[in-house]
């Protein structure tokens, strides 16, 4: 048996980087999100990278402003977090509960005090743990 070449469809790079539009309605949907969890001003600013208050009041005004790369990225774990939940719990209110809910799976911490590390992975790994969990099905 002789073996024959193989066409290869050639990988094309797109673009992923999320537009200034995308960023803004990101901040609009983080600010209700972070609403619906019932959060502090505080932990909002740790969660979004050291935000100053300042900044968050205008968020929550509906003035965004310039969204830098890192920020961007926080919003889009933050939103992916938030379809993990929506997957794994039929009714919202049990998933907007859950984050602040002690957790054996991560030492006794709620899913809301890992994200607090204020680092980008903390956000990482949250939104890969809610993904593997849910992947199961």
């Amino acid at each position: 048996m002789q073996l024959q070449p193989i066409s290869v469809t050639p990988f094309e790079i797109g673009s992923t980087e999320i537009s200034d539009s995308e960023a803004a309605a990101l901040a609009r949907t983080t600010v209700n999100l972070f609403s619906a969890w019932k959060i502090t001003d505080a932990q909002a600013c740790t969660l979004l990278g050291g935000l100053s208050p300042r900044t968050w009041a205008r968020w929550k005004e509906g003035n965004a402003g310039r969204i830098p790369r890192d920020l961007k990225m926080r919003m889009a774990h933050l939103m992916g977090i938030h379809k993990g939940l929506r997957y794994v719990f039929k009714e919202p209110a049990r998933g907007y509960d859950w984050i602040k809910a002690p957790n054996a799976a991560f030492g006794g911490k709620s899913a809301l005090e890992v994200m607090l590390g204020g680092e980008l992975s903390d956000l990482a790994v949250m939104r890969e743990w809610l993904d593997a969990e849910r992947s199961a099905w």
